[in-house]
């Protein structure tokens, strides 16, 4: 088995969890790390402080184990995740992440080089590697490490070679149950994460935020973690809403505030959709300061990726058209960039209509266009003058650029 541990980073002003027996509820940025984790491999599950994957069955696919583990820990930095261990048990995986540094002082250097500390065991190397960690690293044995300690037993291996009797009955069989899931002798069940049906993620601020621009700081982890919902479900999304809360201490009798933005087509490209909600934050004004924001994805589809070419294709240069007219249209206004469709009216007023382009509805009605036109109205403009041009009259007939003729009809 390969057994990867990612301990994901903590927001300022959140000390990191110890080892404990007991199963603490996954935080905010647990959840997200546990979220981007599964492209890699659907067999995901939080564990205390960090998030386990167990990625053996994922070897052929990336193209065998070192070319997994150097795509997952390049990509990691990116994830909001620190460090990386891996073993051939959950076990020993989260044993040797606790080994790694967890100040911030200590990772800074290899943070800058765009690196995370990792460390790994092979299974030949499994008995050995844990035999030497001090107690505390796995957690059943952490509350018994002060009355083992006074014994002389300060490691694993010191732990595993005392008489299991007096183990079991000094210490409980629970000590010896992790003892031995530890070192692959005992199945270890876990409990897989699974994805909501709908996603909603909440961020809370440290400090308060002023303008509507500082917004786009936190929404860029939510956006993150709802592309990575997206991944998972193979979706992609068109409607999300921005919800943000006030200070309390301020708001007064003010309401929170939120944004609904539609995509053009269905995407899971985080750029992109930071980009998009950047220009809509660009022109909302904060009545007090906001302490938390939350991301609702409203409305998604099925997504269908583009297939490679086989060939090499030309250069493309630029970003495509619905994100250009999606970025426009949040810069100008909606009714500023509009969206034309052809009617087979004889009445040049009733030829057009025009609706805005980032209404849902636009490019539906734009593809119920009539397959052909009449040729006669191919020849008549789309569109109509503003003001009516008065034209001169000969004989009761209108006049312009040479007398009235009937072309056809």
């Amino acid at each position: 088995m390969l057994w990867c541990a990612l301990r994901p980073r903590l927001t300022p002003g959140t000390a990191p969890s110890s080892p404990s027996p007991h199963e603490p509820p996954p935080g905010p940025e647990q959840q997200a790390l546990a979220w981007w984790a599964l492209q890699f491999s659907p067999r995901v599950c939080v564990r205390e402080e960090a998030v386990l994957l167990e990625a053996q069955a994922s070897l052929r696919l990336y193209g065998g184990r070192r070319a997994l583990l150097h795509r997952l820990r390049a990509a990691l930095p990116e994830a909001e995740g620190t460090a990386l261990a891996v073993a051939p048990t959950a076990l020993a995986a989260l044993a040797l992440l606790r080994t790694l540094p967890q100040e911030e002082s200590a990772l800074s250097e290899q943070e800058v080089a765009g690196v995370i500390p990792a460390v790994a065991c092979a299974p030949g190397h499994l008995l050995p590697t844990l035999d030497a960690l001090p107690l505390p690293h796995l957690s059943a044995a952490r509350v018994h490490a002060p009355v083992l300690a006074r014994l002389g037993c300060r490691t694993l291996g010191q732990l595993r070679a005392l008489p299991r009797d007096g183990v079991s009955r000094r210490f409980g069989a629970a000590l010896l149950e992790a003892l031995d899931r530890a070192y692959g002798q005992r199945p270890d069940a876990q409990d897989w994460i699974e994805l909501p049906e709908r996603f909603s993620a909440r961020l809370e601020f440290t400090g308060r935020v002023e303008t509507a621009e500082g917004l786009l700081f936190g929404a860029r982890r939510l956006l993150g973690q709802l592309v990575s919902w997206l991944q998972a479900r193979q979706r992609g999304v068109l409607a999300f809403t921005l919800h943000w809360e006030h200070d309390l201490v301020r708001r007064g009798e003010l309401h929170n505030g939120q944004l609904d933005l539609r995509t053009g087509a269905a995407t899971r490209d985080t750029r992109h959709l930071a980009r998009l909600l950047g220009e809509h934050l660009a022109r909302v004004q904060l009545p007090a300061p906001v302490q938390a924001i939350r991301l609702d994805a409203t409305e998604t589809e099925a997504f269908k990726a583009d297939n490679s070419s086989l060939l090499p294709e030309d250069l493309k240069e630029g970003e495509p058209l619905p994100q250009l007219i999606e970025r426009l249209s949040a810069r100008l206004g909606p009714d500023r960039v509009l969206w034309g469709r052809l009617l087979a009216d004889h009445r040049p007023q009733h030829m057009q209509a025009w609706f805005a382009a980032s209404e849902p509805a636009a490019k539906s009605k734009a593809s119920a266009l009539p397959p052909r036109l009449p040729p006669h109205l191919r020849l008549h403009p789309p569109w109509i003058l503003r003001e009516p041009l008065r034209l001169d009259m000969q004989g009761e007939r209108p006049f312009y650029q040479g007398p009235l003729r009937m072309l056809a009809g």
